[in-house]
């Protein structure tokens, strides 16, 4: 037994180095492919004046329409007072628009605009390059299997992929 090796144990230490057995591997690799891939993102959206948490929310609009903000703070993981800033820079940049929601005048429902849905395609045509360079070191497939793996990990409790 050594200094730094606790008694019965033998798993290997966690290093974030390539190569790492650990049982932390899995999750050190996922979040070092999330920086590499969020940097990319950053790089794409920069120009277009927006950030990550905004288009996160333009992309909640865009598959599900107008949201409540209650429902856009879970859908992206957010807040509700971190939501209400990024509605508010949306609202600002006139990417999107608070409309009350029938029935309940307490509640507003996030719409995107024109603007925002240019914006938000103006954003994939940004990342389209950008995203190519991402994967330039992998095979012919590779980025294909390592999507639908990620899908399949992600989705796993969804019953999706």
């Amino acid at each position: 037994m050594t200094a730094d090796t606790p008694r019965g144990t033998s798993a290997s230490r966690a290093t974030d180095r390539p190569g790492d057995t650990s049982p932390f591997a899995l999750g050190l690799l996922l979040r070092r492919a999330h920086w590499r891939a969020g940097a990319v993102m950053v790089e794409a959206l920069r120009p277009l004046g927006i950030e990550i948490r905004h288009f996160a929310v333009l992309m909640v609009l865009v598959d599900r329409g107008p949201t409540v903000q209650r429902d856009l703070a879970a859908a992206t993981g957010s807040d509700k007072a971190g939501i209400m800033r990024v509605v508010d820079d949306l609202e600002r940049k006139g990417l999107a628009v608070r409309r009350a929601v029938p029935g309940d005048r307490r509640v507003r429902a996030v719409e995107i605009t024109p603007a925002g849905l240019e914006v938000f395609d103006a954003a994939h045509v940004a990342a389209e390059p950008l995203a190519e360079r991402l994967v330039a070191d992998l095979g012919p497939g590779e980025p294909e299997l390592l999507t639908k793996l990620l899908t399949r990990f992600a989705h796993a409790s969804d019953g999706e992929a």
